[in-house]
């Protein structure tokens, strides 16, 4: 066996989310949110999921077993206000003590994610995210969260891919809410994410200085099809899209030059104040990053000249159909990292969908899985070397879940479940990252 050494400062965990493993949709007064009425692909729904809601004790126990450090969870808003007055669901959040109560017995620390997509139902019904109120909604929804929990959870996450949420749910219509709204509708909707990121730090900073926060981010990363001149710059086109649109008002406070002047005549407004509260300091960046992105110069593709082109390299895919190029991490990371200097960097989803078929002893084999999670942990500890302030990783998922529009079909977790019977079986990948936990060494077989 080959090793490289896991830094001792290095966190080590696994993410989850609420829609994806709790279930329990209408227990203790949840009201229903988007994703519950959004038809998938296949008609699978979250009602039961992984059941967490019933089974967090078993869950934590799991975690515990391999050794995990941290554990990144979500909380569901429509559990903590289920109607639009926005009075607080005592049950919904009596929930999550309990889990916080669970982890820090088993010394695991919780990190908790304040929106992962399940927007109540009732927000949605007066417009959503195209609606500038859900800034304030937000606000209160931040504030009795943290009330409750801020007195054991020192980690907080604003929210959790905006670009999904936006895009994927305004634009393409794939994701709930389902919707296929124009350009200036979408930059709305992202300015809104935007702000509410920054109305949840600052109530994050007005309960107490010694909590953390920061947003979780997924740009898609453009890498250079070739050391071509052209391809370079077009690959930079492409960065200020999909990443600069996002990093630069969080961490300069303006929206890329380039971008107003591509769509000058679409940008939302913004009032006086408002970049200001997007872009307050953060005390961390957390990435999900899963696959890289190629682009080469294209200059039929008016005004941003370049095209995706990643279907021209024969690269390895997960059942998700997502090329696997572990360096498309270090250069992801070193330029956030130099271009925005965002502190401290988690990596707070990464991972794989693999077919996980179960031997005749019930067992899972994903060696291939091992070696996906093996090699983009060695490029984030890797960076440590080059000065980029990388401090932790967390695994998707703990749990094989409800993976959005796609059901039950795609199956990310390092712990197989069962959907008919809730039946929890450690993969080979989880009981390789148990050893590597135990003895802070990411073995290569």
């Amino acid at each position: 066996m080959n090793f490289r050494k896991i830094p001792d400062d290095f966190l080590m965990g696994a993410a989850t989310s609420a829609y994806q493993i709790e279930g329990a949709v209408d227990k203790d007064g949840r009201t229903p949110s988007i994703w519950d009425v959004f038809q998938t692909l296949n008609g699978d729904n979250g009602d039961e999921a992984c059941d967490h809601y019933n089974r967090y004790q078993e869950d934590v126990a799991i975690m515990r077993d391999l050794g995990l450090q941290a554990y990144r969870f979500s909380l569901a808003w429509p559990r903590v206000n289920p109607t639009a007055d926005q009075s607080l669901n005592k049950p919904g959040l009596d929930f999550y003590d309990r889990l916080v109560d669970e982890l820090l017995s088993a010394d695991i620390e919780p990190w908790v994610t304040m929106f992962h997509w399940d927007l109540p139902l009732w927000m949605q019904e007066k417009g959503g995210w195209q609606n500038r109120e859900i800034v304030e909604r937000f606000r209160v929804y931040a504030d009795q969260c943290l009330a409750r929990l801020g007195d054991r959870v020192k980690h907080w996450f604003t929210l959790n891919e905006p670009w999904c949420s936006a895009i994927l749910g305004h634009q393409t219509g794939e994701h709930a809410p389902g919707l296929q709204l124009p350009l200036k509708d979408i930059l709305k909707v992202v300015h809104n994410h935007l702000l509410a990121h920054g109305t949840a730090v600052e109530a994050v900073r007005e309960f107490s200085s010694e909590l953390k926060v920061g947003p979780v981010l997924n740009p898609w990363i453009p890498m250079p099809l070739t050391h071509s001149e052209e391809d370079i710059l077009a690959a930079d086109t492409a960065w200020t899209e999909h990443v600069g649109w996002w990093f630069e008002p969080l961490y300069k406070g303006e929206y890329p030059a380039q971008i107003s002047q591509w769509w000058e005549s679409d940008l939302p407004p913004v009032e006086e104040g408002d970049m200001e509260l997007i872009s307050r300091p953060c005390d961390f960046l957390g990435l999900n990053l899963y696959f890289p992105g190629f682009v080469r110069f294209k200059a039929e593709e008016s005004p941003h000249q370049y095209e995706d082109c990643g279907k021209l390299l024969d690269l390895p895919r997960t059942e998700m159909g997502w090329q696997v190029y572990p360096p498309f991490l270090s250069y992801a990371l070193e330029r956030i990292h130099r271009f925005y200097s965002p502190g401290p960097i988690y990596i707070t989803e990464n991972g794989c969908a693999l077919p996980d078929r179960c031997d005749e002893l019930g067992q899972v084999h994903d060696r291939w899985r091992q070696e996906y999670l093996r090699t983009h942990i060695e490029q984030v500890i890797s960076l440590r070397d080059v000065g980029v302030d990388t401090r932790g990783y967390f695994a998707w998922s703990l749990l094989d879940n409800f993976e959005w529009q796609y059901g039950y079909e795609k199956r990310f977790g390092l712990v197989r479940v069962d959907y008919e019977t809730q039946e929890r079986t450690l993969k080979g990948s989880a009981k390789w990252y148990r050893a590597c936990l135990a003895d802070r060494k990411l073995y290569a077989f």
